[in-house]
């Protein structure tokens, strides 16, 4: 099996992908394929879920650094590696660099969240905060590798790198093989382009979609160009997949193999977080959650047995904290109302007793009882409620209107 590439960018094939997967042997783990009864019912045939977030480093990347990082010289290895990232990359590279008795240097954002700064250097890498934004750190990285001759280790545009990632698509081959779609998010690509490789080889028949953040899509415009375009400024909670331009070696093959790429809204992407911590008992961070997210959102567009997966599970847990307030506003389980009362003594514990009654749980009130906006027998209360779903909103505003409260919105 061949592919459109240039001279200077090789052709990769199932037996790289197989090659890399003898040589992941003992290191990666083969992680689990879970199935999940709510998406398939929502799918309508059966949904798997493919666990890279519980993967070594806690996402796919390990497997794409060692195999790039075993393929160096003596002379290469001696000179250590850099690399740039945020947080999946630079765990893999330094896990793998550590396995491989290498030394590795990794950039990483000053705003980089901490858990993930301290799983780089406790994987054995000496980390170098530089950068508000990761292309100022990549930029740092390069400077770096020219003036030392340490070699850079790209997060998905090398052909080692792909190859790496493909074993994932063998795996699900042989945990699922009646799989008729694979969904899996795109970032750069590598870790698409690698598992279409794979499959595409084995099962042409397998449909393969990929998902982008809808702030950070760079796929839909470079594909309809027919060439890599970059975006100006990405922007998607997804950091995982917040990729501004594709790379040059997955592009040409996911232009070829992928059969679809699909966008979700940052809502979706909360929601699909939510879900899989709920419903699957699983910590995934958002990019991670992204094929989940597509699924979501249009549930009939799968052909199944569908293998969605879960590419990453390393998330900041104050991130979390946030993104799952955001899922569950996004799911309808969140309501704000601002009400108006007449200000006398038990209007607040009349209000609170017809929220009791409501069945709606109270997170934060605000009372406001001396505002010019106000009359002068008036009180304003912001409230934030938790519900159990967009009808128990609906059934909560609808009894404090019966209850005599004015609902200002």
């Amino acid at each position: 099996m061949s592919f459109r590439t240039t001279a200077s960018h090789p052709a990769l094939i199932l037996d790289d992908v197989r090659g890399a997967q003898k040589m992941l042997s003992g290191v990666a783990r083969v992680t689990a394929l879970e199935g999940s009864r709510h998406l398939t019912e929502l799918v309508g045939s059966p949904v798997h879920l493919k666990c890279e977030n519980l993967q070594r480093t806690g996402s796919f990347k390990l497997r794409g650094a060692y195999v790039r990082i075993s393929g160096l010289t003596p002379v290469e290895r001696a000179a250590g590696v850099v690399a740039a990232s945020a947080g999946n990359h630079a765990q893999g590279v330094a896990l793998a660099s550590s396995l491989l008795g290498v030394r590795s240097t990794v950039f990483m954002p000053v705003g980089a969240p901490l858990p993930k700064v301290a799983a780089t250097r406790e994987y054995g890498a000496e980390v170098r905060l530089h950068g508000q934004v990761v292309d100022e750190t990549l930029a740092a990285a390069q400077r770096y590798a020219e003036e030392t001759g340490a070699v850079f280790i790209h997060p998905f545009d090398h052909p080692d790198i792909i190859a790496g990632q493909g074993t994932v698509g063998l795996e699900i081959l042989e945990q699922c093989p009646e799989v008729r779609t694979i969904v899996l998010g795109i970032g750069g690509g590598g870790f698409a382009a690698g598992v279409a490789v794979a499959v595409k080889a084995l099962r042409p028949d397998v449909r393969i979609v990929g998902v982008q953040a809808e702030g950070a899509a760079c796929y839909p415009p470079s594909l309809a160009a027919g060439h890599p375009v970059s975006l100006d400024s990405p922007a998607t909670m997804a950091d995982g997949i917040k990729v501004g331009r594709p790379g040059d070696v997955p592009f040409a093959l996911i232009e070829e193999l992928v059969d679809e790429v699909r966008t979700v809204t940052e809502d979706e992407l909360s929601s699909a977080l939510l879900l899989c911590l709920e419903r699957a008992k699983l910590v995934v961070e958002p990019a991670g959650a992204s094929p989940v997210a597509a699924l979501l959102s249009d549930p009939e567009a799968f052909r199944g047995p569908v293998v969605a997966v879960l590419s990453g599970g390393n998330v900041d847990p104050l991130l979390m904290q946030r993104i799952l307030r955001h899922g569950m506003s996004a799911a309808g389980r969140y309501l704000s109302l601002r009400l108006r009362l007449t200000d006398r003594p038990g209007a607040l514990a009349a209000l609170l007793a017809a929220l009791t009654v409501a069945d709606a749980n109270v997170l934060d009130i605000s009372h406001v009882r001396t505002d010019p906006r106000l009359g002068l027998t008036e009180a304003e209360v912001d409230l934030h409620l938790e519900t159990k779903g967009p009808q128990h909103c609906a059934e909560v505003e609808a009894a404090l209107r019966a209850a005599g409260f004015r609902v200002m919105g």
